[in-house]
C-alpha cells in the first residue's frame, strides 16, 4: 500500500493521508460505475433529485467540518472556506429546482397547428421532439483551489442527468474528496453511482485511459490539452475548464472606489488562486496614478497569517506553487518591473514552514514578462496603463487565454459594445466575473472547451436525441 500525505500549507505538518489507488482499483471503480449506470439511467429524474436534496441538507449540517477541511488542506481562510461550502449549496438549489425543467422533453412542433403558414398536405399528424439522455460513466477530475464546490458541481450535474461518476480529487485536497464520498454514503446513494480514486496526476491519467464515456476536468491548459487529445482519439465528449489570465479594464469615468473594491476581491480572493481572477489590470492613463495609490492603500491594510484566524490571506497551497509564483515575479523584476507593494515572502516566526507570499502589485510592465503571458496563480497583480479603446482591446486580448474579463465604466453602452470585442467566455461590467449558478461558465481559446453551470452547462452532460413521428 502506497500512502499519500495531506499537508497543511500553513505549517508543513501532515493532517491526514489516503491510499493511492492502483491501476486495478481504478478499473474496479470504473466497472462499478458502469454496472450502476444500467440502473441509474432508468431512475426517474424526480428520484435523482430527492437524493440531491438529501445531499444538500447534509452539506448544510456539516458545513463547519467541510470548511475546516478546506482550510487545513489548502490554506484558504476559514471564513472564505465557509463561503465556499455555502455557495456550493446555491448550485445544488439550482439543480434541484431547475434541473427537471431543463431536462424535460422539448416538443419542437406538433401538427395540425392552425397558427402555422407551412403547407400541411399529407402531414396532419406529425410531431418532432428532443429528449436528453446520459452519456454513461463520467470521469470527474477536479483541482485543489475549490475542493468542495467544484467537485460537487461536476458530480451533481452528472448524476442528475443519469450519468454515473468516477471521481479523482486533487492529491492536495484528498481529505475533502473523501468527505464528499462519506456524505454520499450517508444519504444512501446507490452503490456505484459515485466512485472515488485517489492519487497524483498518474491516477488521473488512469481515469482518462479507462473505457470512460465522458470527461469533466478543471485544471491547467497544458493538462487539458493532453486530455483533449486522448478524448479525440477515443472519440468521446469532454468539458474542460482550464487556465485564465483575465483582464480588468478601468476607464477614467468609472466609480473609482467600487472598481478598487471589486478588483481587489477579484484578484486576491483565495490568495489569488482562482482561475477567473483578475490577473492583468489595465487602467486608463488619466486616472492611473490615482487608482494605483488607492489600490496600494487597500492592499497595505490586508492581514496575512494563520488561516484559522481573522486574516485576509493564508498560504498558497504548496511549495511547488509558491516556487512558481516566486519565479514569475523574479522574471518580471529582471525585465524592469517595479514592486509597488509586497513582492516577497513575509518574515516572522509564524510564517516559517508555510507557503506564504505577500500580496503584491507590480508596475512598469511589458508583454515579454511571464506575469503578462502566463497564468499567475497567487496574490500578484500586474497593472498597466492604456490610452484609448483600440489600444485596450489589443492589450486585453493579447493572451492565449480567454476565460473572463471585467470592465469598469459609467458608460454602459460603451461597455456592452466593448464586451463583444473581448475574447472571453464571461464579461462582467462594474462587477467581478465570478460565476452565477444560472449562467454558463467556460472560456475561449486555451481556457477551455464546453460550458458548466446553468441550462447550457447541464446540457453538456447529456446526449441530445431528436425523435420524429407520424401517425399512419
Amino acid at each position: 500500500m502506497v500512502k499519500f500525505n495531506s499537508i497543511n500549507p500553513a505549517n508543513g505538518k501532515i493532517v491526514g493521508w489516503v491510499k493511492i489507488s492502483t491501476k486495478n482499483e481504478v478499473a474496479k471503480a470504473f466497472k462499478k460505475a458502469q454496472k450502476a449506470f444500467l440502473v441509474w439511467r432508468k431512475t426517474p429524474v424526480k428520484k435523482r433529485v430527492e437524493y440531491i436534496d438529501k445531499f444538500s441538507k447534509e452539506i448544510k449540517k456539516q458545513k463547519a467540518e467541510l470548511a475546516r477541511l478546506i482550510t487545513l488542506e489548502m490554506g484558504k481562510p476559514y471564513q472564505e472556506a465557509l463561503n465556499e461550502v455555502v455557495g456550493s449549496r446555491a448550485n445544488l438549489w439550482h439543480y434541484i429546482n431547475k434541473g427537471p425543467e431543463i431536462l424535460r422533453e422539448e416538443v419542437l412542433f406538433k401538427y395540425p397547428n392552425p397558427a402555422t403558414t407551412l403547407p400541411q398536405e399529407g402531414h396532419s399528424n406529425r410531431e418532432g421532439k428532443i429528449i436528453f439522455e446520459p452519456w454513461g460513466v463520467c470521469g470527474v477530475i477536479t483541482p485543489w483551489n475549490y475542493p468542495i464546490s467544484i467537485p460537487i458541481n461536476k458530480i451533481i450535474s452528472n448524476i442528475l442527468v443519469g450519468n454515473t461518476v468516477l471521481f479523482k480529487p486533487s492529491e492536495y485536497t484528498s481529505l475533502c474528496g473523501k468527505k464528499i464520498m462519506e456524505i454520499f454514503k450517508k444519504i444512501c446513494l446507490p452503490e456505484g453511482v459515485v466512485n472515488i480514486v485517489f492519487g497524483p496526476a498518474s491516477v488521473g491519467k488512469m481515469v482518462v485511459d479507462s473505457p470512460i464515456n465522458f470527461i469533466c476536468f478543471t485544471g491547467s491548459s497544458k493538462v487539458g490539452q493532453e486530455i483533449y487529445q486522448k478524448c479525440g482519439k477515443k472519440f468521446i465528449r469532454c468539458v474542460l475548464e482550464l487556465g485564465g489570465s483575465s483582464p480588468a479594464l478601468v476607464f477614467a469615468d468609472a466609480d473609482l472606489e467600487k472598481a478598487v473594491k471589486e478588483i481587489y476581491s477579484a484578484r486576491f480572493s483565495n490568495c489569488g488562486q482562482v482561475c477567473c481572477a483578475v490577473k492583468r489590470l489595465f487602467v486608463e492613463t488619466k486616472i492611473f496614478k490615482k487608482f494605483l495609490k488607492r489600490m496600494v492603500e487597500k492592499v497595505s491594510q490586508a492581514k496575512i497569517g494563520n488561516p484559522f484566524s481573522d486574516v485576509d490571506f493564508g498560504p498558497l497551497v504548496s511549495k511547488k506553487q509558491l516556487d512558481l509564483l516566486v519565479s514569475q515575479v523574479k522574471d518580471a523584476l529582471q525585465k524592469g518591473a517595479r514592486v509597488e507593494i509586497g513582492g516577497k515572502k513575509p518574515k516572522g516566526k509564524e510564517f516559517q514552514g508555510g507557503n506564504f507570499f505577500l500580496p503584491t502589485i507590480l508596475t512598469n510592465l511589458n508583454f515579454k514578462m511571464r506575469v503578462m503571458q502566463e497564468e499567475v496563480f497567487g496574490p500578484v497583480l500586474p497593472i498597466m496603463s492604456f490610452k484609448n479603446i483600440k489600444e485596450i482591446i489589443e492589450m486585453a486580448n493579447k493572451t492565449e487565454y480567454g476565460l473572463s474579463a471585467e470592465i469598469y465604466t459609467s458608460d454602459l453602452k460603451k461597455a456592452e459594445k466593448l464586451a463583444k470585442d473581448l475574447e472571453n467566455g464571461t464579461v462582467a461590467i462594474n462587477s467581478d466575473s465570478f460565476g452565477h449558478q444560472e449562467a454558463p461558465f467556460g472560456g475561449y481559446k486555451k481556457s477551455g472547451i464546453g460550458r458548466e453551470g446553468g441550462k447550457y452547462g447541464l446540457r453538456e452532460t447529456v446526449q441530445i436525441k431528436y425523435v420524429y413521428k407520424e401517425k399512419t
